[in-house]
């Protein structure tokens, strides 16, 4: 069980950063931060983008932030999440983590896989 936020931190990164050899880059990577973004031109709801916010890692003052967008843009995502990961969600797309062990990290990789499939169908990457 892991709850040195650095090392939460550094554990959820090294899953996210396979998926900007993919599709998405990243803005941010730094020592506190690592964020993945779509650079495709889209039209989501009617609205013309030219990026689309994928899923993210931040250091807070409490918590280690992933920020998982497609649960957003898709709620019946939440579906998917068992209730481990679930109760970690704060808001509409933030999960607050302080604590880490290999069967939320295993939720986790499921989520973004689940995550990467649903944009790669909506032509978002």
């Amino acid at each position: 069980m892991k709850t040195d936020f650095v090392e939460i931190f550094q554990t959820i990164r090294a899953s996210l950063q396979p998926f900007a050899t993919v599709g998405f880059s990243n803005r941010i990577n730094s020592e506190t931060s690592f964020d993945l973004w779509s650079d495709r031109n889209v039209v989501i709801d009617g609205k013309k983008r030219n990026e689309v916010f994928f899923a993210s890692v931040i250091i807070q003052k409490g918590h280690v932030g992933f920020y998982y967008m497609p649960v957003y843009t898709e709620p019946e995502m939440k579906k998917i999440f068992n209730p481990e990961l679930l109760k970690l969600l704060k808001g509409k797309s933030c999960f607050h983590i302080k604590k880490l062990d290999d069967t939320l990290m295993l939720q986790i990789e499921d989520a973004l896989a689940a995550g990467f499939k649903l944009y790669k169908e909506k032509g978002w990457v």
